[in-house]
This record gives structure tokens, sequence and C-alpha cells, in this order.
């Protein structure tokens, strides 16, 4: 078998949940998918994810190979499916200025619509 590499796709065996992350296994190495590397939204639970026993996909993020761990992660993967890379929304250049730009208008909009129904 091939030597495993950073920003490899392995399929890994769920061994273990925690409150911080999941413990998962391939080959020789134990891993670790810390609750950061879960999704980009907020994990309240890891268990809403991943249960023990689970296949799945996992990208390599580092390798300590004296103690044979890896550190994973399944945010930008298609981890249940295949491991195919997920293709991300890319931010906007405006970013918060159409809220910015809106908001006090949209708040005085809302508080006319409250009151003409009163």
């Amino acid at each position: 078998m091939e030597k495993i590499k950073k920003e490899d796709v392995v399929k890994v065996t769920v061994t273990g949940v925690q409150k911080y992350g999941a413990f998962a296994q391939v080959e020789d190495y134990d891993g670790l998918i810390h609750i950061s590397e879960i999704s980009y939204g907020y994990v309240k639970n890891v268990n809403d994810y991943l249960k023990v026993g689970d296949k799945i996909f996992a990208e390599v993020v580092d390798i300590d190979e004296k103690d044979n761990h890896l550190k994973l992660s399944i945010k930008d993967i298609d981890y249940k499916k295949d491991g195919a890379k997920l293709k991300r929304m890319a931010e906007t250049k405006s970013g918060f200025k159409p809220l910015k730009d809106n908001l006090e208008i949209w708040i005085n909009e809302k508080i006319k619509e409250i009151t003409d129904k009163m």
C-alpha cells in the first residue's frame, strides 16, 4: 500500500466519538477529526455527523510519523459518499456592506408595516 501523505483522501473507520471530535483508524494510523474539521458551520453534537463504526472518507491534514497519528478533516469533502472535494460558494467582495447600507431602511420599513396594522 502507498504511504499516506498530507492532503490524501483516505477511507477510515470511526472508532470513537467525543464532544471535541471523532477518532478514526486507517491502516497503521490512528486519527482525530477535531470538531473544527467537521463543518464550517457550528457543530453542536459530533454524533449528528459521525457514529462509531462508520466507514467514511477523510482528508489528511497532518501526519505524525513518529507516533502514527493523523489529523483528519471532513469539512471540504463528501465524506459519506466518495471523498470528492466539495465546491464552496465564494464570498462576495461586498461582504457585510449591503447589510450596513440597508439595515436602518429595513428596520424602518418593518416598523411602519407593523404600526400600519395596528
